[in-house]
């Protein structure tokens, strides 16, 4: 029996939408940190993405009971190299038995997206020197096991100066500059993106000169400022994109690997209110398909740090409070990832 041909356009318009719809919402994920004693299993960890409708992880090392339980789950994810293993990734041999046991044996029933060879390694760090190499033995070892996954490694906000006004005006600093331009020829090569953690909450808390509106920073400002930026996540990911043109990368795609909130601990505009707010309009803006105003149009994949507090990370206090969810899994806030 054949539908009419209004009900046959309906019918596609409304998978169209469905399509649509499941994309857009597959454009938040979520950070994994693990540095808590009261965590819950890896398992319940998993399950409490499914049960939210976030379709994103990024985890920082290879840990192996994620992986077992991210099998079959169909959840994205950003495995990271562990800092203490770069330099032994410069050798081929160590890179090919690193894809082949964390990597190739899960990749049947892990939907492995990215692989992030580094998390803020700054280019004066020992570890610097080892990250292009490392990025290109990965990324050989994944090519000759025929996985499409790419390689790509995690900067800051450090290595862009001005950081964030007026955004068009940002490069590299002359120290960060020698140091990404190969890491960004490589992956304009492999056309991967390069991964970015962009936190408007450290630019807010850290201005001395208390130029910038809690208001900018939180999503809730009225109208444009003078850059025609209306809030600071937009500046902050445009003066990255801006500082990549500048050295030759204009299609260059970034994908925001971190940024959020603290919800307490004694830092600046630090609170749970605070932390609801902007996680929650972060997910409206970056799964609204408005971009940035040097990227209109389209949804910015974004990791919001982070699932949980965790209570044994060593830096300043605010660093332990950065979760979504208590450790027995209830929310600080709600949150709609879809």
């Amino acid at each position: 029996m054949f539908l009419k041909k209004s009900t046959a356009m309906s019918s596609i318009l409304l998978l169209v939408g469905m399509l649509s719809s499941i994309t857009v919402a597959q454009s938040i994920g979520v950070c994994y940190g693990v540095l808590g004693n009261n965590l819950p299993s890896r398992q319940e960890v998993v399950d409490l993405y499914k049960t939210n409708g976030i379709g994103r992880m990024r985890i920082y090392y290879p840990d192996e009971e994620a992986l077992q339980a991210l099998r079959g789950s169909g959840i994205e994810l950003i495995m990271d190299v562990a800092k203490e293993t770069l330099q032994s990734m410069t050798d081929p041999n160590a890179a090919t038995d690193w894809v082949n046991k964390y990597v190739t044996a899960y990749s049947q029933d892990v939907n492995f997206k990215y692989i992030a060879v580094g998390n803020e390694i700054h280019p004066n760090t020992n570890e610097a020197q080892y990250i292009l190499s490392a990025m290109t033995n990965i990324q050989n070892a994944i090519s000759s096991a025929n996985l499409q996954i790419k390689v790509s490694t995690a900067i800051d906000s450090t290595f862009i100066a001005p950081p964030s006004y007026p955004p068009n005006d940002a490069v590299f600093t002359s120290d960060a500059e020698p140091y990404v331009k190969p890491i960004i020829d490589f992956l304009v090569r492999n056309e991967a993106p390069l991964l970015a953690n962009v936190y408007p909450y450290f630019a807010y808390a850290n201005d001395q000169q208390n130029s910038i509106p809690l208001a900018y920073a939180l999503f809730t400002q009225q109208g444009n400022n003078d850059a025609g930026y209306q809030n600071l996540f937009d500046a902050m990911l445009d003066s990255i994109y801006a500082a990549v043109e500048k050295v030759g990368a204009s299609n260059l795609q970034i994908v925001v690997s971190e940024s959020g909130w603290p919800s307490e601990g004694g830092g600046t505009g630090a609170s749970i209110d605070n932390a609801g707010t902007y996680n929650a309009n972060l997910i409206s803006h970056a799964s609204g398909g408005s971009g940035t105003p040097k990227r209109p149009g389209g949804s910015i994949e974004t990791y919001l740090f982070a699932m949980f507090d965790e209570n044994q990370k060593q830096d300043a206090e605010t660093e332990r409070h950065f979760g979504l969810f208590r450790p027995d899994k209830s929310p600080k806030y709600q949150l709609n990832f879809n």
